[in-house]
């Protein structure tokens, strides 16, 4: 068995709270069944309810592991300071602990009877891990389990795309759409207006109590007052509801009900929102004719701010790049499940070939400038997708935050991480007038290409690390060497000079 590793707090201090709600899992959770079901583990459970989800696996040997615990743990220990069993398992259960395993020997010949009573007792699964079976396999497995139920989770998606394409280009698309959905989800999908009247429905029919509660909860969304959230969820009783803001600006929300929630269940739910709020444009009248007319004006040569107030909102908005964190390219229909996922219609899907997605976001009550704490927790990580985003920004603007954002999006491929944000430039840079650091800038990065300057921004932004450079664009590490070298040669400067990086740093962010 491993070796049980003893993380202890400095000294002096006191360990934070577990937090009250853990962040959500990097996929869905895995059944207790499922890793007891691993033959080759050895697991038996001894103790607790047989049903449990676990959503991460983590090993302690403290005496109190409660404020290191997220929730949903399978938490793994070979007893080494166990005393009190049963207080012991109460801050298990307290902290959110899906479920213990205890490995036996060296510490313990057997699973001691005062945890198995604590245990059964408190209602926790308690699992008996044989000495022939090291913690880290037990980790394994559930990570190999997971990433089946992820496998699983994209294609049932995937099959709800081809599902629901396939209703959207029926006769009567709007209520093909819900039937499907309804069957999708195995409940009940009903389109409704900003006041609650049903305009269609599939699926079999709620109780009174329920149905009525699902219209209170679309009344949350429906887009008659600003502020109003894209999304909002609700139980009542067995049932699980939901509801979404279709776009546009009459008010309509798809109202969702099912005897229960499965992992992605909101993504199948956002590619029909995405559909519906598309094939139910007739029903928004003006606000279709003026997003129709603001589209015109612009063909023919009308400039941003001239036609934004037909588009029913004036700004800020942000835009965001997007690729599968996978490599493959993105089709329409993932394209338009990530823009619903976010919150946005306004999806373009590039031309396939690893080209990013671009998405344009609506920040309804923010301001131009650093993203507001509301509206950064509305662009959170999607799954299977990397995302850089630009600051809010007005429409005459939105050239600028899209380089903006495909640059976050590069410095977030190089770096690994989900989602970046571009800040706006702000502190000290914030202090020279616009006009003379544009100048400024020019006059600095005259003798540079294009290539060479995107070159020199992304490295400098990664801090001088030739291999996540290379990563971000795309290219070979000895390219980028060959390129940061020609661009010392043509400015005549010392890269390697922190001065000189700053200054160069503050030029290319005017661009």
């Amino acid at each position: 068995m491993d070796e049980p590793s003893m993380p202890t707090p400095p000294a002096g201090t006191t360990p934070p709270p577990a937090p009250s709600s853990p962040p959500g899992p990097p996929t869905p959770p895995i059944p207790l069944a499922e890793l007891l079901a691993s033959k080759d583990l050895g697991l038996r459970r001894i103790a607790g309810p047989a049903e449990a989800e676990l959503l991460w696996v983590h090993t302690s040997e403290m005496a109190d592991p409660y404020p290191y615990l997220l929730g949903g743990e399978l938490l793994l220990s070979a007893g080494v300071l166990l005393t009190d069993p049963d207080h012991y398992v109460g801050r298990l259960v307290a902290a959110g602990a899906a479920a213990l395993g205890f490995g036996v020997r060296p510490v313990h010949e057997t699973v001691p009877g005062a945890l198995i009573e604590a245990c059964d007792r408190q209602g926790l699964p308690l699992l008996e891990v044989p000495p022939e079976t090291p913690f880290t396999a037990i980790a394994r497995a559930v990570w190999r389990l997971m990433a089946e139920a992820r496998h699983r989770e994209l294609r049932r998606v995937t099959r709800a795309q081809q599902a629901l394409a396939t209703a959207a280009a029926r006769p009567d698309p709007v209520p093909a759409v819900l039937h499907q959905l309804a069957a999708q989800l195995g409940g009940r999908a009903v389109l409704l207006t900003a006041r609650g009247e049903e305009v269609h429905a599939a699926g079999r029919r709620l109780p009174p109590e329920p149905a009525g509660a699902l219209t209170r909860l679309a009344r949350v969304v429906a887009r008659e007052r600003p502020g109003s959230p894209a999304s909002a969820t609700d139980t009542h009783g067995d049932t699980h509801l939901s509801a979404y803001a279709l776009g546009g600006g009459d008010g309509l929300v798809l109202a969702l009900a099912a005897g229960r929630r499965e992992s992605g269940d909101h993504t199948v739910a956002g590619i029909a929102v995405v559909l519906l709020s598309l094939l139910a444009a007739p029903h928004q009248g003006a606000d279709a004719a003026g997003r129709s007319a603001a589209l015109v004006r612009m063909l023919l040569g009308a400039t941003p701010d001239e036609v934004a107030p037909l588009l029913g909102f004036t700004g800020p908005w942000t835009v965001i790049h997007a690729r599968r964190t996978d490599g493959t390219p993105a089709d329409a229909l993932t394209a338009g499940a990530l823009g619903a996922s976010l919150g946005t219609a306004l999806v373009d899907a590039g031309r396939g070939g690893g080209e990013a997605v671009r998405l344009l976001l609506p920040l309804p009550g923010a301001a131009a400038g650093p993203l507001p704490e509301a509206e950064a927790d509305r662009i959170t990580p999607q799954p299977g997708w990397t995302l850089g985003a630009s600051a809010p920004t007005p429409v005459t603007a939105l050239d600028a935050a899209d380089a903006l954002a495909a640059r976050a999006l590069a410095h977030a491929q190089a770096t690994r991480a989900p989602l970046t944000v571009d800040a706006p430039v702000s502190g000290l840079a914030a202090l020279v007038p616009p006009e003379e650091a544009a100048a400024h800038a020019r006059a600095l990065l005259a003798p540079l290409t294009a290539p060479l300057a995107d070159t020199l921004r992304c490295w400098l932004s990664l801090h001088g690390n030739w291999d996540r450079t290379a990563v971000a664009l795309g290219v070979h590490r000895n390219t980028v060497r060959q390129r940061i070298g020609r661009c010392g040669e043509l400015l005549d400067a010392d890269l390697d000079d922190m001065d000189v990086r700053a200054e160069l740093w503050f030029a290319l962010r005017q661009g």
